[in-house]
Formats: C-alpha cells, structure tokens, sequence
C-alpha cells in the first residue's frame, strides 16, 4: 500500500502565481480525484473516505486545497470559479488514465465545468459523483440568501459576509466570485459530460435544496444519471451512513 505523498505545484504566471498543495496516493486506475466546498479543504471526512478507498483498493487518489483554503498559498479574497478551475486543471494533468471526479457543492460545479473541458479534448472522464452540487451558485443560490445590508455591503465595500451554519466563522463573498460566477453558467443550455453521473442529494439541504439538484437533472440529457435522495441528509453529508453512501457510488463506478 502507498503513503499519500504531499507536494506543491506552481500555477498561474507573475503577480497571479501562487502555490497549490496536492496530495497524491499512487495507485492503479481509474483514479478517484476529489473537489472540495467552498471553503472546505483536502482532508475533510468525505475526502479522506475516498483516500482511505483508495488504500483499500489499490487506487490512485488525487486531493489538493484551492488557492486561499487550507495548505495553499494565495489569497481567498482574489478566489473566484475562473481561479478555482485553473487549479483543478492544474492538478488534474497530474493524473494518468481514467478518473472518476468526485464534487461536492461548490466543487460539484467545478467538477462538471472540468469534465466538460475533458470532453472537449476528446478525454472524458470515467464518472462524475456530485454531492449537493451548487451549480451556478453565484447566479442563483448565493444571491437568493442576499439579505438588504448584505447586497448593500457588496455594492460598497465589494464583499459581504455571512456566519456559517457549521460553527467555523463567517464565510466571505466577493464581488469577484460573484461576477466571474457568471461566465460559468450551465443552466439555461444542456450539460454535456461524456460520462456517467451520480448525484447525492440531502432532503434537508438549506444550502442546495433539491429542488435545484432536480433543475440540474433537466439539463444532463445525453448522459446516464443516478439520482440518490438522502431525505434526512443535510448539505455536508459527512454521517458514517452518507460516507458509505458515497463510497458505494464510487464502487458502482469502478
């Protein structure tokens, strides 16, 4: 069995360059390559639970931090999905042979927008596995939360903040990510992936309700689909029951 090996790749050029951690478990394929929430890093539960997958099946995993989240550098203000995605490209040529992409909220929107640029370089992914995927997020779900003084806030000083729900302290949100948000829509055009997909979806989900993990049901139309609801399930779905949920889609795929 391999040791997750701990590295740090250059990405963008001059003032826009920072430092992003990866951490790689050598294996065989296809590959199990992670995307973290907003504001989540590479070694939480459900992260871990593919890397530990991954030892117990002799698969390569492939975790890393965004740009201003956990053990990489650069500043989470500069953050935006454009940023994010670079990165996740970045670490994404790392890996060889079929990879299975796995996403959750934030990062289940970034893990479509990678598995269709693969699709468009004739290389698509083995699967996708999106957990409360946050589609369009800052189009849609961020700004329908958007108290006045909120919306004022971002008008004035170009962030607003908000407490997290999950008792880590306030969640910035810039007017950066919010205006990049927008070249990066999906809904409203069908959602080409070239791969199977499997959606795990909480019933008790404040953040991304069902309702819009349907929606996003309508536009992947060419693609097999799994559509799990987990009705007491919240918007992590970190349990030990939601972590073997997650595990047994992964094996589905392999």
């Amino acid at each position: 069995m391999s040791s997750p090996e701990l590295i740090h790749i250059p990405v963008g050029e001059a003032d826009a360059r920072r430092e992003i951690a990866v951490t790689q478990r050598r294996g065989g394929t296809p590959g199990l390559f992670w995307l973290n929430g907003f504001r989540s890093v590479m070694t939480g539960a459900k992260a871990m639970t593919l890397d530990a997958l991954g030892a117990e099946r002799g698969l390569c995993v492939t975790r890393f931090d965004y740009s201003g989240h956990g053990a990489s550098g650069g500043d989470f203000d500069q953050g935006s999905i454009s940023r994010w995605l670079e990165e996740a490209e970045a670490v994404f040529a790392l890996t060889e042979g079929p990879q299975i992409v796995c996403g959750s909220s934030m990062g289940g929107w970034l893990a479509l927008l990678l598995a269709r640029r693969q699709l468009a370089k004739g290389t698509p992914l083995k699967g996708l596995i999106l957990i409360a995927p946050a589609v369009d997020a800052t189009s849609t779900l961020i700004p329908a939360r958007m108290t006045a003084t909120q919306t004022l806030d971002l008008e004035r000083q170009g962030y607003f903040e908000r407490e997290s729900a999950y008792g880590d302290g306030l969640y910035r949100y810039t007017r950066t990510l919010i205006k990049d948000g927008a070249h990066h829509r999906l809904f409203g055009s069908v959602i080409e992936t070239g791969c199977p997909v499997h959606i795990l979806q909480g019933g008790q989900d404040p953040d991304v309700p069902p309702a819009h993990a349907q929606k996003l049901l309508a536009h992947i139309l060419h693609d097999k689909v799994t559509f799990t609801l987990i009705p007491d399930g919240d918007h992590r779905l970190s349990r030990d029951q939601d972590l073997t949920r997650l595990r047994d889609a992964v094996l589905g795929m392999i």
